[in-house]
């Protein structure tokens, strides 16, 4: 291992170096560690390069990741799950063409592992012990393909969204749902993009404290996510969904007008409270008795472009439950679904336009203590190198309070950021 201080230079040269490999992944708080999200995030940022041994699954996946994780226990393990985990964690489906085809889930052991804490580069590796000695071994640089400007179709006309948050809201009324994460998606089926070159846009424009890059092969996760999923430290998990969001604004006597507003409006509140009842009832199926508590409820929190409101939940498990059991309780994170969530994600199948795939989803990291770290894979670009087909889906809760004019709007601003960096 080595020690040392990363310059800017040095903080590009590892994402240039890890594009090159078939399995890369770079997740970064942006400066948020250790003060924010209640000090969980750890690192600066932490990459992990080449493969050692991976896991990918289309069926019977959680098994098959319950045997990788036990083989590998002691190890640094990263990896992505698809929203679609949910049709084997229960009896669901998703009916809709998936065009960017990614796997159920994916997970490798990397060759290298690079950190930093307070600016400093640790290099984990049994073989390498700079960044140059790994490239110069392991890997030719190759020149990426700039990107241009695209232009992304949306699935839904207005009209056609606002219809099916209507719909939607009927079931509200009759009792069958009590909030329901609808999206629509945004796509591109001709698309040529330099991936490594948009995270780096993306980075810039966001600053959100969730963000990764993962490339498995052709497939590309180019993510701002702010919203964790699930943190593990010790025999304490956490979970911290947001619920609320409102765009800044570049004067300061607006913009904590707008934070207020969003702190006090009954509707955002609500939504973010019927999803810390629905995460405070996942984690009470595996947390020990009397444990889940929620540690800070409508926390407001201020992102580059917008305002959230997050809330923190907590809970003690034995520390003999394993990674998947905690993924049968709790994925799809409820934030992402909806309340009650079986039903939720039924109508969500019905009158979605997209097959979801790995969005709202997860990427994140088990590390060699078996503490882990995942986020929600929300304002995200989706991107099959392949077949040049290029996603951002996006959307909001819909309660029975809704306006469907707003919940549009809502879903537009969400995608602005990775749009812009689009083009």
């Amino acid at each position: 291992m080595s020690d040392k201080k990363v310059t800017p230079s040095e903080f590009e040269e590892i994402l240039k170096t890890g594009n090159a490999f078939k399995n890369f992944v770079f997740l970064t708080s942006n400066g948020a560690a250790p003060g924010s999200y209640c000090g969980l995030s750890k690192y600066d940022f932490l990459a992990g390069i080449n493969s050692l041994d991976s896991v990918e699954a289309t069926s019977n996946s959680l098994e098959q990741l319950h045997q990788f994780t036990e083989r590998n226990k002691g190890k640094w393990m990263f990896g992505f799950l698809a929203y679609d985990l949910k049709n084997e964690i229960e009896n669901l489906n998703s009916k809709h063409t998936d065009k960017l085809n990614f796997p159920t889930l994916h997970f490798f052991v990397p060759q290298i592992v690079m950190t930093s804490q307070a600016g400093v580069l640790k290099i984990i590796d049994q073989q390498a012990q700079t960044i140059d000695e790994f490239k110069a071994d392991d890997v030719e640089l190759r020149q990426l393909k700039q990107s241009y400007p695209l232009e992304l179709t949306p699935r839904f006309s207005s009209s056609e969204y606002m219809d099916a948050v209507a719909h939607l809201k009927n079931f509200l009324q009759n009792g069958d749902i009590y909030e329901v994460t609808f999206c629509q998606e945004f796509y591109n089926d001709a698309a040529e993009i330099n991936p490594f070159e948009t995270f780096i846009k993306l980075g810039i424009k966001s600053r959100a404290p969730m963000s990764c890059f993962y490339k498995k092969d052709n497939h590309h996760i180019i993510s701002s996510s702010p919203e964790r999923f699930l943190c593990k430290r010790g025999t304490k998990l956490y979970s911290q969904p947001i619920k609320g969001t409102a765009a800044r604004s570049a004067s300061a006597e607006e913009d904590d007008y707008i934070k207020e507003k969003l702190l006090q409006s009954e509707k955002e509140r609500a939504e973010n409270m019927m999803i810390v009842d629905l995460v405070r009832n996942d984690l009470s199926r595996i947390a020990q008795p009397g444990s889940v508590k929620v540690d800070e409820l409508l926390g407001l929190y201020s992102f580059k472009t917008v305002h959230q409101l997050i809330s923190t939940i907590s809970c003690e498990v034995s520390s003999s439950i394993s990674f998947t059991d905690i993924l049968k309780a709790t994925f799809p994170m409820g934030s992402m679904t909806g309340a009650p969530k079986i039903s939720a994600m039924k109508l969500i199948d019905e009158f979605e336009k997209t097959r979801r795939g790995a969005f709202s989803g997860s990427v994140g990291y088990i590390d060699p203590e078996g503490d882990f770290d995942f986020n929600v894979i929300i304002r995200t670009i989706l991107y099959n190198a392949q077949r040049r087909y290029l996603s951002v889906q996006a959307g909001g809760a819909i309660t029975i309070q809704s306006d469907a004019g707003s919940e549009y709007e809502e879903s537009l601003l969400k995608a602005k950021a990775m749009i812009d960096v689009l083009g």
